[in-house]
């Protein structure tokens, strides 16, 4: 069966350069095609894809937005960013929200699609520049936390519920709402998987 594609760029040329490199490989099946983040929602729902292939600057809505969407409605989904730039923040941001790989456009066309291979296959693939630059710059940064937020990040990480963790910090409902609340503001994590992986990235 044929791994169905959806690639989103908002630079005609890259996106038509990409389609040129893959379309004609047996393994793959081109669904669809977008130029922003709104379309790569879309276009998600609509076509089903096994993988995205989405830049990250772009108009409307930028990629990881799109992706944090996404991720937000079906865990599964896997999204590849390719982007121009290695950005630690991009990076590390792609890493947290969930990205299955981050890939610069300038490789070759072997990891590119060993890259959707690995990722379809249930694998994640983060190319040996973007490796270089996730050990430079870990994405598990402590984001502000105090020692109480870590705590009860550690905790909501375990499935613990709200009321529960009151009782194990003796402290009231209400203030643990409040320190997920600030969690969630600081981390960018949305829901209780989102923090989970943060959580585990801080090793808590």
């Amino acid at each position: 069966m044929k791994i169905k594609l959806v690639i989103v760029d908002d630079h005609d040329i890259l996106r038509e350069g990409i389609r040129a490199r893959l379309q004609d490989n047996p393994k793959f099946d081109i669904v669809g095609e977008g130029c922003n983040g709104k379309e790569t929602i879309d276009l998600f729902h609509r076509c089903k894809p096994d993988i995205i292939l989405t830049d990250i600057s772009m108009p409307i809505m930028n990629g990881l937005d799109a992706a944090t969407q996404i991720l937000a409605s079906d865990q599964s989904a896997k999204i590849i960013f390719l982007s121009v730039y290695d950005d630690p923040e991009y990076i590390a941001k792609a890493v947290r929200i969930g990205a299955k790989g981050f890939v610069l456009k300038n490789v070759s066309k072997p990891e590119m699609v060993n890259a959707i291979c690995r990722v379809a296959q249930g694998g994640r693939y983060f190319g040996p520049a973007i490796t270089t630059k996730i050990c430079e710059n870990p994405p598990a940064q402590d984001f502000g936390l105090t020692r109480r937020e870590r705590d009860v990040l550690g905790r909501i990480a375990k499935g613990i519920t709200n009321k529960e963790i009151a009782n194990e910090l003796n402290l009231s409902v209400r203030t643990i709402e409040s320190h997920r609340s600030s969690i969630r503001e600081k981390t960018g994590g949305g829901n209780a998987i989102a923090l989970a992986k943060i959580a585990s990235d801080l090793n808590l």
